[in-house]
């Protein structure tokens, strides 16, 4: 494995090891993205910098709290990471607010895509950013009014936050959605794909390209092509390296991490280890275009989509668990 490349691993599964004994009772898959978290950052995990995190939202939210539902544990995370955590969670409150005001429906994915905005601008553009984010929300409801709902919100903050025009970019991501559409049966993921492709200015041979990186992952006996990890091959798309390395560097990643304690068949499934292979994956090449002045800007703008993506997987497996414990209930 690419030295680079094995260092991240090996920083991801110790993150993840680190987590395991204070926070047991967290579900295991909002620990290991709460480790690839960090090692977005090239960070050590700080299982108390986590705690005193959750500890400021208890202080500062309300006990039934959007904030205190089943993806906190990812939100204490992403909020350790700052270095003034009660301003980022105050502007985060100031955010869900106004998104809230004007009609988007309270759930994890909303805390999460708060964030991204209260993350990246400064307040005085705070409802401008909202307003741009409920504008293209709309716009992606008015196109598919049953693909479109609670799990597109963070990436409609990201388009929010480009510079990308409303109109322009629906009509590019509807061009995109008729050009994949057919080769992929998840059609919510094939949504979140034109996403990505449109937040990362893939190009016009963008299509092209994410589905020869399929056709190579499947002839390698890997499906790239279902729900968690359909979103990984837009990523792997905007990535200006060779097709054949991107999947020999994911494969070597599954087998290694599958060899280390934790990460056996037993704790985690196929299609979530193929997620991190491919986000550690992703992240060894961007770290690669952060020396090129040219594509920095395209680093940062695939950093973010990593981060972004995270937060929706942890708003996903939040909602499966909560769905799942109120089925054990009735």
């Amino acid at each position: 494995m690419q030295p680079k490349l094995l260092e991240k691993a090996e920083l991801f599964v110790s993150n993840t090891l680190i987590l395991k004994k204070p926070f047991k009772w967290q579900n295991p898959i909002m620990r290991r993205l709460a480790a690839l978290l960090y090692v977005v950052e090239n960070k050590s995990i700080d299982p108390e910098a986590i705690q005193q995190s959750n500890d400021l939202m208890k202080q500062h939210t309300k006990r039934f709290s959007a904030f205190r539902g089943p993806s906190s544990f990812h939100f204490a995370a992403m909020l350790s990471l700052t270095t003034d955590q009660l301003t980022r969670l105050q502007h985060t409150i100031q955010v869900h607010d106004l998104t809230k005001e004007i009609k988007f429906r309270n759930s994890d994915y909303l805390v999460m895509a708060a964030y991204q905005i209260a993350a990246r601008v400064p307040p005085d553009q705070f409802q401008h950013t909202v307003e741009r984010a409920k504008s293209f929300y709309d716009r992606m409801k008015k196109e598919h009014p049953f693909l479109t709902g609670h799990d597109d919100y963070i990436f409609t903050a990201m388009l929010a936050l480009s510079d990308l025009e409303v109109d322009t970019a629906i009509a590019h991501m509807e061009q995109l959605y008729r050009e994949l559409k057919p080769h992929f049966s998840a059609k919510n993921s094939v949504q979140t794909l034109t996403h990505i492709l449109v937040i990362g200015d893939g190009g016009s041979q963008v299509s092209e390209r994410l589905l020869a990186l399929s056709e190579a992952f499947r002839s390698r006996n890997l499906r790239m092509d279902k729900t968690y990890t359909l979103p990984s091959l837009a990523l792997f798309a905007l990535l200006p390296a060779e097709i054949d390395l991107l999947v020999d560097q994911v494969i070597e990643t599954y087998d290694w991490l599958r060899t280390k304690n934790g990460f056996g068949a037993w704790s985690i499934n196929k299609q979530e280890l193929l997620l991190f292979s491919s986000a550690l994956t992703a992240l060894q090449h961007v770290e690669s275009l952060q020396n090129d002045i040219l594509t920095s800007s395209m680093s940062t703008t695939i950093t973010n989509i990593i981060v972004a993506q995270q937060a929706a997987m942890s708003a996903a497996a939040a909602a499966a668990a909560a769905t799942a414990a109120s089925s054990a209930q009735s």
